[in-house]
């Protein structure tokens, strides 16, 4: 039986916490037995658990009996960065109508970016991750520049993870990539050229936050337009210095930390 070396010891909030984050891992919706093994939980405690998580709609019932994330996840997820998001959104929309360029901007969690907000050239590049989504910092311009001016000691905690190859032009060894982000602090921003989409290109600046790395924002471009990444250069560096005056005032703690906001899930 699933989870019968892990049951005993283990509380009810690691059990429900490791039933919802079963849907990381599967991009689909899963069965229970599914559920159950990923989750390492017993069937009859899969049962329960993502029968109280249907009630309160973080998961839903697909029409042939398989489990889904619900919809109250997507919208609790919204919160989350709000504050940033809801300031800088202005900011990317002023760099898209400026570049004509798909513009977005990220923060940094862990080892990963999550994309706060993004705004789509019309001629859509090929797309790596939407808002709320998160992808590795070592193959996208805007985790490199953000690396590249965090604390010594995280660049130095990322560099000793194993960096995985999103596209054959991904840089995966740790020296290759200190150097990349020697050079990328050295200029003042970051560019990749098919690291982790093999037909697009990106650059990106830091958003400082009272002298702290806060964010990074960034134009995606497809790779044959390669040559023209350095043009948009001043008006990042211009915009990000417009978002890091407008935030100055607000602790970098509270502008990116997910906000309660009682009316926030109901599309204020």
């Amino acid at each position: 039986m699933a989870g019968g070396n892990r049951e005993a010891g283990r509380s009810v909030t690691d059990k429900l916490l490791s039933v919802l984050t079963a849907f990381e891992s599967e991009k689909r919706p899963l069965a229970l037995t599914e559920i159950a093994t990923i989750a390492d939980v017993p069937v009859s405690t899969a049962h329960r658990l993502v029968g109280e998580l249907t009630e309160w709609q973080f998961i839903s019932r697909t029409a042939n009996g398989r489990y889904q994330l619900g919809l109250r996840v997507w919208e609790m997820a919204q919160n989350v960065g709000r504050q940033l998001r809801d300031t800088a959104k202005p900011f990317v929309q002023d760099v898209f109508s400026l570049t004509r360029e798909t513009s977005h901007i990220a923060i940094r969690d862990g080892d990963e970016v999550i994309y706060i907000e993004r705004v789509f050239d019309t001629r859509r590049v090929p797309q790596s991750a939407q808002v709320g989504g998160r992808l590795p910092m070592h193959t996208t311009a805007v985790g490199k520049v953000i690396l590249a001016f965090e604390e010594p000691w995280v660049r130095g905690a990322y560099l000793d993870l194993e960096l995985l190859p999103s596209t054959p032009r991904s840089i995966t060894r740790p020296r290759a990539l200190a150097a990349d982000l020697d050079r990328t602090k050295a200029r003042g921003f970051a560019v990749t050229h098919g690291e982790q989409n093999p037909d697009t290109c990106s650059i990106a600046v830091p958003v400082f936050h009272t002298g702290r790395i806060g964010a990074a924002l960034g134009v995606v471009l497809p790779l044959e337009r390669s040559g023209t990444l350095a043009k948009h250069v001043p008006v990042l560096k211009a915009v990000s210095a417009r978002i890091e005056e407008a935030t100055r005032s607000i602790p970098l703690e509270t502008l990116l930390k997910a906000h309660q906001d009682p009316d926030a899930a109901h599309g204020s």
